[in-house]
């Protein structure tokens, strides 16, 4: 509340620019500058990262995210049991990944996530904690996911700062002279949508089973439970130049769907049949993938598709 007050009243007397002026003098390029849409965490240590801490006008105090290096510990949720336990997490630039260890003083990691395939993104409903923190990367071009938290909100921001860093500066000499402003985009990214659908199988003849969907960009993965480790398989969702169609309904003779709102994605390979609960969902289902499909593919996009399949 003090922090606000003296805010608030700084801003009165000079201006919201003079404020921008003074607290955000040194903001790293990579930072994540939280809007309304996101969460109260994000929102939280924001204020307090410029006005609490003055971390933009001293730059020593931006080390936990900008160092190239974190260690600590996470809460992790377990694939099976569902339980948090405590894990040693590792960030390092140098090494290119994000490690964790099952055990305190382990010397192999339980899993090895390469920086350049690394996402996260702040999942709080989902994940039932309000730091609660989804990180994705990819083994063997499928999606896998972990789930963590710290009880410390600044913690869990910090990690997911230096995440950003690291991907930052790896973006940096993959892409050697691009623009600041064309890489943080790919720093990190929030999912297009997400929510339960029915899906039925390549055959069209299986009974149609409800699943998590989860919209990654170009990629569709659907997962039997929301918090899944593993995804039970991935679609991906093409161009309109490259004859992928997006399609209200599905086709008269498909049988065994409890839901009524239908969807029917073409791709070059197969159709997929989807449907809604509600007319609503099935609404916000289509806007979502007739962005994808209305906006042309990008030469990194055509790598992908290339190395992808389908599957069921």
């Amino acid at each position: 509340v003090f922090v606000c007050v003296c805010v608030w009243g700084f801003m009165a007397t000079n201006g919201n620019d003079a404020a921008k002026a003074k607290y955000e003098q040194k903001v790293p390029v990579f930072y994540y500058r939280p809007t309304h849409r996101d969460c109260q965490l994000l929102r939280e240590q924001w204020i307090r990262a410029r006005y609490e801490r003055k971390e933009f006008v001293c730059v020593e105090r931006q080390e936990p995210y900008s160092a190239g290096y974190r260690e600590g510990f996470l809460w992790k949720r377990g694939r099976d049991n569902g339980q948090f336990l405590s894990r040693k997490c590792i960030l390092s630039e140098r090494d290119g990944a994000l490690k964790y260890f099952n055990k305190h003083d382990a010397r192999e990691p339980k899993a090895l996530m390469k920086i350049h395939t690394l996402n996260a993104s702040f999942q709080p409903g989902k994940i039932g904690q309000p730091h609660g923190l989804q990180v994705t990367y990819l083994k063997d071009n499928s999606t896998r996911n972990i789930f963590v938290y710290h009880k410390d909100g600044k913690e869990m921001v910090d990690w997911f700062n230096a995440i950003r860093a690291a991907r930052f500066h790896y973006l940096q000499v993959a892409f050697p002279g691009a623009h600041h402003a064309d890489l943080v985009p790919k720093l990190t990214r929030n999912y297009i949508k997400e929510g339960y659908m029915e899906k039925t199988g390549p055959k069209h003849t299986e009974g149609f089973k409800k699943r998590w969907f989860t919209m990654d960009d170009r990629r569709l993965m659907y997962f039997k439970e929301p918090l899944d480790a593993y995804a039970r398989g991935e679609v991906f969702i093409g161009s309109k130049e490259n004859s992928y169609t997006v399609l209200p309904g599905l086709p008269p003779s498909t049988q065994g769907y409890h839901w009524q709102f239908g969807i029917t994605i073409v791709t070059p390979d197969r159709k997929f049949l989807f449907t809604c609960e509600t007319e609503e969902e099935q609404q916000d289902w289509m806007a979502a993938f007739q962005g994808l499909v209305n906006r042309p593919m990008l030469p990194q996009e055509y790598a992908v598709a290339a190395q992808f399949k389908h599957k069921p």
